[in-house]
């Protein structure tokens, strides 16, 4: 990972603020055709309640990891739901029409932010998308909810 900071997108449209995405160099463009994108389902309530204050497990997951450094070109986004409430918090990965993209769950909003960016770095750092088994994170190998194929088939 770098020192780079890229964006994130509260569900809202709105652009958080933090004390770690304050120098304003998320405002580079990202290279067409591979730019990151760690998509984190806000809504997930990973097998429990909201709390008194209605927040759920995957705002949390997404608050932290809009706190944290994101790797270079890689952008963090809230989206509404993701479909897998019974398998905890979820995130997806993708990166454009000629990569796979990744959905992961059972992940929690303390202890696996940090893993969630490695993941997200050896993503972007593919030219397909497809990490190598050995090298993937080893929440990534045991909790891949589904890998989807690439929108633009390079072999059609």
């Amino acid at each position: 990972m770098t020192s780079e900071m890229t964006t994130a997108t509260a569900p809202d449209g709105q652009t958080p603020t933090s004390d770690a995405d304050s120098s304003g160099a998320n405002d580079m463009p990202q290279e067409p055709g591979h730019a990151t994108e760690l998509l984190v389902c806000v809504k997930c309530l990973r097998g429990s309640e909201a709390t008194e204050d209605g927040e759920r497990p995957g705002q949390r997951l997404f608050e932290e990891l809009s706190a944290r450094p994101l790797p270079e070109g890689v952008t963090l986004r809230a989206v509404e739901c993701l479909q897998n409430c019974d398998q905890g918090c979820s995130v997806a990965l993708r990166g454009g029409p000629n990569r796979w993209t990744y959905v992961y769950g059972n992940l929690h909003e303390a202890s696996h932010p940090d893993i969630l960016l490695e993941g997200a770095a050896l993503y972007h750092d593919t030219a397909d998308g497809l990490i190598p088994w050995r090298t993937r994170p080893e929440h990534f190998k045991r909790n891949c909810i589904a890998r989807i194929p690439p929108l633009e088939d390079k072999n059609g």
